[in-house]
């Protein structure tokens, strides 16, 4: 007899988010615009309980007979998935405002989305895997191309659309294949079939597919452009959220279902983290728009992170939530702070225009500094310790040239993270900055200390989390 109550608390954060959003839907079909302004709240507020959902049942469990399953390890990063996702909506309210698109279909889009990184994070099964991928897909490629009179808007959403088609293309190519030959769309039936050259090759086409969800390169085209071309609010969403998600779910993937022939794909993980490393890095360099210039610090970063995946289950699963939490933490930040930067009616997004920050809004060229120096990796902010826990991980696993090419980026990349500091700190100032919404104030400031001081003064308690968490993960 099935046991309803432990499915519902499997499922439940999935359950609430479907639920809410189709409430959502049918009260925007009522109240109209007038439901514009309460649904980027309500929206907020279902994310937040959703990642308070995430934690009630943390331990994990099943649900419709093995499709779902869900661990410590998966619910982490849904917590802080939820969480971060929440944030971004409030901090999306006033730049839609101002530029004449906020519409409550927005925060439902989010709220979808949000259900897809729940469904895919939760799958055991590639069905469900895919069906996640493709809700958070399909709902993104729409945010994308959310300023619908913005032609880099329209454009971002007209890339990422043909682009991510073929990559789910390849993925769901790659999972029938794996299925063709294991018999089963079950991760557990899938490790435990006899390997074939057949679902190897299976396997290469679902890293190709999964890589492309999380920017790596050479599958990483993508990134810079939709972030330049997206709404900020949308590219900060992109850049935490599904990023944090995507990363764990490949993690999972490679651990659960492939993990007993780790010896067939870390070589290809290991050549995606340094290509990912090499070309973030030092495609950065170059940028002079900012969000560009964070469109390649985000592949860069996916590389560092991916060396925790290639370390296997044993030495990277723990350090990649905490390398991950931190990052997006520290990209929430910088992100909120390209929003609060305005001026004549339009958004600084050049790096230049960077230029005497500090002395026309010192707090915020501080707090900007500080996510900056822990993006960077440099000591004693979060970053750092992220890149440290991976890079130890890279060793342990005796992934020597891949630490070494770790280290050597993370060099290059002082040259574009510097060149920031020294705009915002030395250069002339340009013209004054107009004021900016409160909730986009509060993140930037709130992401700065959570890398700082209190990250300096929980340093262990997250490792800790992070390795309890790892510890659910089925060996």
């Amino acid at each position: 007899m099935l046991d309803y109550t432990a499915m519902i608390l499997a499922i439940g954060p999935e359950l609430w988010l479907a639920a809410t959003a189709l409430i959502g839907v049918l009260l925007g079909a009522v109240l109209k615009d007038k439901f514009n302004a309460l649904a980027f709240k309500f929206g907020a507020l279902v994310l937040f309980a959703a990642a308070a959902f995430s934690l009630m049942n943390y331990q994990g469990g099943e649900a419709f007979n093995g499709l779902v399953r869900t661990n410590t390890f998966v619910n982490f990063a849904k917590f802080v998935s939820y969480a971060i996702g929440g944030v971004t909506l409030l901090m999306s309210e006033g730049f839609l405002k101002r530029h004449n698109t906020i519409r409550y279909e927005y925060a439902l889009l989010t709220i979808f989305a949000s259900l897809g990184i729940g469904m895919m994070l939760s799958a055991a099964d590639l069905m469900t895997l895919y069906m996640g991928v493709e809700t958070l897909s399909l709902s993104s490629y729409v945010m994308a191309a959310f300023h619908r009179d913005s032609i880099r808007s329209s454009e971002a959403g007209l890339k990422y659309f043909v682009l991510g088609s073929l990559a789910s293309g390849m993925l769901l190519y790659g999972a029938s294949l794996v299925y063709g030959f294991a018999g089963s769309t079950e991760y557990v039936a899938i490790a435990a079939a006899e390997p074939s050259v057949g679902m190897m090759f299976g396997m290469v086409l679902m890293i190709v597919g999964l890589a492309f969800k999380v920017s790596a390169a050479p599958m990483h085209v993508w990134t810079p452009d939709v972030y330049e071309g997206s709404p900020t609010p949308v590219a900060a969403f992109f850049a935490t959220a599904p990023k944090m998600a995507s990363m764990v779910v490949f993690a999972n993937v490679m651990y659960t279902v492939f993990g007993g022939v780790i010896e067939q794909w870390q070589l290809i993980l290991s050549i995606i983290a340094a290509l990912s490393m090499i070309i973030g890095s030092l495609g950065a360099l170059t940028q002079t728009n900012i969000k560009r210039l964070l469109g390649y610090s985000s592949i860069a970063n996916i590389g560092y992170a991916l060396v925790a995946v290639a370390a296997g289950q044993e030495f990277g699963a723990g350090p990649l939530l905490v390398f991950m939490t931190l990052y997006v933490i520290a990209s929430l930040g910088l992100f909120a702070g390209v929003l609060s930067m305005r001026r004549r009616g339009g958004m600084v997004e050049g790096v230049n225009e960077l230029g005497g920050l500090m002395r026309k809004r010192p707090w915020l060229a501080i707090a900007l500094s500080v996510l900056i120096f822990s993006m960077a990796g440099l000591p004693p902010f979060g970053g750092f310790f992220g890149k440290w826990e991976v890079l130890n991980a890279g060793l342990d696993a005796g992934l020597l040239p891949l630490a070494v090419i770790l280290v050597l980026a993370s060099v290059v990349s002082l040259g574009y993270y510097l060149r920031l500091i020294k705009i915002m700190w030395f250069d002339e100032p340009t013209e004054k900055f107009e004021a900016i919404d409160g909730s986009v104030t509060f993140t930037v400031i709130a992401s700065a200390v959570l890398t700082g001081v209190v990250f300096l003064v929980f340093i262990y308690q997250l490792s800790g989390w992070a390795g309890n968490a790892a510890a659910g993960l089925p060996i």
